[in-house]
């Protein structure tokens, strides 16, 4: 049985988005790409909020054609090869390759797809998140820092969540941005 992780580069303040929606602030150059590429490798199941998932959905397209780096070019195989499982109330339908529609974030539904699969499942998108954090089903969180402070704007992480973690690993990646990978623990 896998473990659910959720993944998000986030300001040093605890933000994905600036006040203004933009995140240029945070985009990674390649050692970070493949970095996160290698992690990502371990989920073979991705799970998306709909915003998360109308921006990754870029990556299916990602080919030798679009003049993408060798990097992104092994990030967007990673992507394609994942199966995507969206949530969302919103959506009619999906585009991409090996994705499926749910139409909420249910705990057991959410069990079942952690257990079934052969890998970890990674969880994204800050809204989807927060849900499954707040329901105590993320068993892991890989935490990007980008040295950066925005004061403001979408955060990575909810309010009104109390969970301890501990660090189980650590790195200093290129242009300052830093790994934390931390397991949840119960909180009495």
């Amino acid at each position: 049985m896998g473990r659910l992780r959720y993944s998000a580069i986030m300001s040093a303040d605890g933000y994905l988005t600036d006040p203004d929606g933009r995140y240029d602030w945070a985009v990674p150059d390649d050692e970070v790409v493949a970095f996160v590429t290698e992690r990502e490798r371990t989920a073979d199941t991705h799970l998306y909020g709909r915003r998360m998932y109308e921006e990754m959905q870029d990556w299916e397209h990602v080919d030798r054609a679009s003049g993408r780096s060798a990097t992104d070019l092994e990030f967007a195989a990673t992507w394609r090869a994942a199966t995507k499982v969206v949530f969302s109330r919103s959506l009619t339908a999906v585009s991409t390759a090996r994705t499926t529609l749910e139409r909420e974030l249910d705990p057991a539904r959410v069990r079942e797809i952690v257990s079934a699969a052969p890998g970890d499942v990674s969880i994204s998108g800050p809204t989807l998140a927060a849900e499954a954090l707040r329901t105590g089903l993320v068993d892991d969180l890989d935490l990007y820092l980008v040295p950066a402070l925005v004061g403001g704007g979408l955060r990575a992480l909810p309010d009104g969540v109390r969970t301890g973690l501990e660090l189980v690993e650590q790195q200093r990646l290129a242009g300052g941005f830093t790994f934390l990978h931390y397991r949840t623990r119960a909180t009495p």
